[in-house]
């Protein structure tokens, strides 16, 4: 079923009214799509932060340790096919106990994960340990769009899926579609941004993958992640809970943008900086002055 197809009349209305009021803003500069799949690709997309950066390497730590661990006990597999079948061993041995085997197959694995957790757990702690926020934005996932209140400026915002034949209107390419949106969550680039998570009907997850972070939203609670974006551009991320009919419809747009950008859009969007940060502060009475 197609995403509009299944809009009730009042979330297509607000849909049109979101669309009026925040649209892709065009005076946004033209931004580079840097976090998006890719055609038969296998991969990781290009890390965007920190954390993703901690992701591939753990990625890359366990692959080096599970293919020689397989290697081996293919190995022992097809040895004990070739040397210890009937045929080839007709009197099998009857002992019952090995000590040092059994020891060393309780105390190399132990080192392995004791091993692997000197890498995992830094990585972990790293995630959910929220930093100082440059911006805190409240993102509620509700059937099936996104919602989002920057809750420093009172600026809000909803985010749907475009129709193919809207992705030229907004500035993207066919390619995109299933994952453009009408309107973007837009963050300054190199400041950490602290996202509140929650759900308004049933569970959702909100996930870019060029970032390292995915956190489910559940209704009657209020969940946290970050991330400091490394560089300006376009990513893309999708809803990662099964949520209903039309998850598979339920995209997110981040444009990663100059402070200065940043700036100016909140003031296009009528935000309001009497809580503004000093890094924000310190732009605004430059722009001021100017």
């Amino acid at each position: 079923m197609r995403f509009s197809k299944a809009l009730s009349p009042l979330v297509a209305a607000a849909a049109a009214l979101t669309a009026l009021a925040a649209t892709a803003d065009e005076f946004l500069p033209n931004l580079p799509v840097l976090g998006a799949p890719k055609p038969d690709g296998i991969a990781f997309q290009n890390p965007a932060t920190a954390l993703m950066r901690e992701v591939q390497f753990l990625d890359n730590l366990l692959l080096w340790i599970i293919t020689p661990i397989t290697i081996f006990v293919t190995g022992l597999m097809i040895w004990v096919i070739i040397f210890h079948n009937r045929k080839a061993n007709p009197e099998p041995a009857r002992f019952t106990h090995n000590t040092p085997i059994e020891v060393a197959w309780t105390v190399i694995p132990a080192l392995i994960l004791l091993f692997i957790a000197l890498f995992t757990f830094p990585a972990l702690r790293h995630q959910q340990i929220m930093p100082e926020a440059d911006v805190t934005i409240k993102v509620t996932g509700l059937q099936w769009y996104w919602d989002y209140e920057y809750v420093d400026h009172g600026v809000q915002f909803s985010q749907f899926m475009l129709e193919r034949d809207q992705l030229a209107e907004y500035g993207y390419t066919d390619d995109l579609y299933l994952l453009a949106t009408d309107t973007a969550m837009v963050v300054p680039v190199n400041k950490n941004v602290v996202l509140q998570v929650t759900a308004g009907d049933v569970i959702h997850s909100w996930t870019i993958p060029a970032f390292g972070v995915k956190q489910d939203g559940i209704p009657g609670r209020l969940a946290e992640l970050w991330f400091n974006a490394e560089e300006e551009g376009i990513y893309f991320g999708q809803c990662s809970e099964l949520c209903g009919i039309n998850h598979a419809y339920m995209p997110i747009t981040v444009k990663v943008v100059s402070e200065a950008e940043y700036i100016s859009w909140l003031e296009r969007q009528g935000a309001e900086f009497a809580n503004a940060p000093a890094w924000m502060e310190r732009h605004i009475q430059l722009a001021a002055t100017n």
